[in-house]
């Protein structure tokens, strides 16, 4: 089974890599080669572990990627037909109106949200440990205490989906269909806050419970369209104090990471524990705080292999 998804894995890299094409190509065959499996075996497999078949994955994809294309150059909508490997613009429009209902055209006169595929892994941490089983799930010379700094975020709304049913990252996409909302989000990053940037989820409360939410910030002026499902809200300008892990190595060290950040954030004592020398000009007590949760929301950042993994609470100046 694990070995079935690295296969997958695999392919979807290698499809990544090859989104745009100026002529038809025979794509099964070309991956077949560069991954060192059959045909068939590549199709039947991918259909198996994805749930979609490669031509739908890839046309999709190359939907999506020449969505944003349209909205962020200003190449012409032919051009862009054929970088994606549409016969012709007649093929792309008609194409692009199914996906997405609305012509090239009339979106990039009006580039609103609308629900891109970016596609996911299926090959995660957990299986890379039992795949490799006998190998340390855990690179010793990466990781570190998780430590705290200040940080300071100024005003601004988030849109997003508030869940009073999950807890956390996996309890919300029980209730939510994940390529759906991120590929919403995905479709508004040119409108994104430069700070809660896309994908900036984390925890708000109900009857004191943290409940979990997922979106991206926008600007405090931000009075554009807000996608079927979202919510936006706006938030003051607030200190944080992030607690972080430096950049890692996701396969291997995912799961410790977190838990060593998540223990510390949401154990943190304002009164006795001490910020990190390295977070302030010059270190300092924590008292000088205390928690604004009541008026901002606790956010959560996740680039294993970008900034790392933070959590970060708001919290007042006494």
């Amino acid at each position: 089974m694990y070995e079935q998804n690295e296969a997958v894995q695999k392919m979807i890299g290698w499809l990544e890599e090859h989104l745009e094409q100026s002529e038809q190509k025979p794509v099964l065959w070309e991956l077949s080669r560069a991954v060192g499996y059959s045909p068939w075996y590549c199709s039947a497999l991918f259909h198996q572990v994805y749930g979609c078949t490669l031509k739908s994955y890839m046309a999709r994809r190359r939907l999506s990627s020449a969505a944003l294309e349209l909205q962020n150059s200003g190449v012409r909508i032919l051009d862009v037909a054929v970088k994606y490997g549409f016969s012709s613009q007649e093929a792309f429009t008609r194409a692009f109106r199914e996906a997405f209902g609305r012509t090239p055209a009339a979106y990039r006169r009006d580039p609103g949200p609308i629900p891109l595929f970016m596609g996911k892994d299926v090959f995660h941490p957990w299986q890379y440990s039992i795949l490799y089983e006998g190998e340390s799930s855990m690179s010793k010379n990466d990781l570190r205490e998780a430590r705290v700094r200040v940080e300071y975020i100024p005003a601004h709304k988030y849109m997003g989906i508030w869940e009073e049913r999950a807890t956390g990252y996996g309890d919300f996409w029980q209730y939510h269909g994940c390529d759906e909302v991120i590929g919403m989000i995905e479709s508004m990053r040119d409108k994104a806050h430069p700070v809660v940037t896309p994908h900036t989820a984390g925890w708000y409360y109900v009857g004191g419970e943290r409940r979990y939410f997922y979106g991206l910030g926008v600007a405090e002026n931000y009075d554009g369209p807000v996608p079927e499902g979202f919510e936006i809200r706006s938030f003051p300008g607030s200190y944080y104090l992030v607690f972080y892990h430096p950049p890692f190595d996701y396969m291997e060290d995912n799961g410790e990471v977190m838990s060593r950040v998540e223990k510390l954030a949401w154990s943190f004592d304002l009164k006795a524990d001490h910020i990190d020398p390295n977070g302030l000009s010059t270190a300092a007590s924590v008292g000088r705080f205390r928690w604004n949760e009541e008026e901002c929301q606790c956010y959560q950042r996740h680039y294993p292999e970008g900034i790392g993994y933070e959590i970060l609470r708001p919290v007042k100046l006494r």
